[in-house]
């Protein structure tokens, strides 16, 4: 049985990864952020019978000894832990180099040293900054747009140079916008749902223009599968989406269409990025996955949007947002 490390699987894609690996046979060890309230994140909602077969390694990928000893016999790592939120990278931007940065380091130095099989870093579409031409192959320039998207080429580069410099197995996965149950707060799309179902009379987002490229959770999780048996995506950074782009403000309206809300949205201030930092456009061109793996999505956005509404509805779930704040 392959032994499977995925650091972040606490959080929102890495816990769909971990079910996907553990639906697939791997053994997975579960790298999880320690904390005093021993809280797994979301791997606490997993089913009891699931949650058994899956070794939970709480820990920081900012300190390389724990790192290291999560790393330990590991055949393959899948490397998500990081902070991801844009508007709170502009006021603690040391906090994102440590973690984005330093943290995939430690990953990297560990997995060289442990001479682990495959390594897959995972990258995001916010490195290329605004699209200069679409759809974004790889070969776009890289743009950090916001302390966050720095942080995260930082990253980038450094595996990059563990693949040049010392031959490391590495893959950086690139996946564009992920969406789906479990997505943090900070999201547009929780933000539109949960502040539907809380009642809300005025949805408060900020700029509508902007262009995304969305993909369900389950098609990046397959995504990441793809590119980690793939031997010819070695030393590669591989875009992961779908070659559609919708506007927020569209984004917005298909949601409210599909709960039958009557409501309207406004632009909030508070919520709107300093001008040449918002991402003004993002479209994914995957023809290179497609080419390496046979990967392709496979959830239309409509179909997406209400497997995730379905799961809002579920009080349990939506009782965790807070939908009355803005969550940076």
């Amino acid at each position: 049985m392959v032994k499977v490390l995925v650091t972040g699987a606490d959080g929102f894609i890495g816990s769909h990864l971990v079910e996907t690996l553990m639906a697939a046979g791997y053994q997975v060890r579960a790298f999880v952020l320690y904390n005093s309230f021993n809280s797994w994140g979301w791997l606490d909602s997993f089913p009891k019978e699931i949650l058994k077969e899956i070794e939970i390694y709480p820990g920081d990928v900012r300190d390389p000894n724990g790192v290291r000893k999560a790393v330990e016999g590991m055949d393959v790592v899948f490397h998500l832990a990081a902070l991801i939120g844009i508007p709170f990278s502009y006021h603690s931007p040391d906090s994102y180099v440590d973690t984005n940065i330093k943290g995939t380091l430690n990953i990297l130095q560990a997995c060289r040293d442990l001479g682990v099989g495959r390594v897959v870093v995972t990258s995001t579409s916010e490195v290329y900054g605004t699209a200069r031409y679409a759809p974004i192959d790889e070969g776009h320039p890289l743009q950090g747009q916001s302390p966050y998207s720095a942080s995260k080429i930082g990253a980038d580069k450094i595996a990059e140079s563990f693949y040049l410099s010392f031959g490391l197995p590495v893959i950086t996965a690139r996946p564009f916008n992920t969406y789906g149950p479990r997505q943090s707060a900070r999201a547009v799309i929780p933000t539109v749902i949960s502040q539907i179902l809380a009642g809300n009379r005025r949805i408060k987002l900020g700029s509508l223009h902007p262009t995304r490229d969305l993909n369900y959770v389950g098609d990046t999780c397959g995504g990441f599968l793809a590119l980690a048996a793939c031997d010819q995506a070695v030393g590669k950074a591989v875009n992961i989406g779908s070659g559609q782009e919708i506007s927020v403000g569209d984004l917005a309206a298909m949601i409210i269409r599909l709960m039958g809300a009557d409501v309207e949205i406004e632009t909030d201030d508070v919520r709107i990025r300093p001008k040449d930092s918002e991402v003004e456009r993002l479209l994914c061109d995957n023809t290179l996955i497609k080419a390496l793996t046979g990967w392709t999505p496979s959830v239309p956005l409509e179909d997406g949007l209400r497997r995730t509404i379905e799961w809002f509805r579920n009080s349990a779930n939506l009782a965790t947002y807070k939908s009355h704040i803005y969550t940076v």
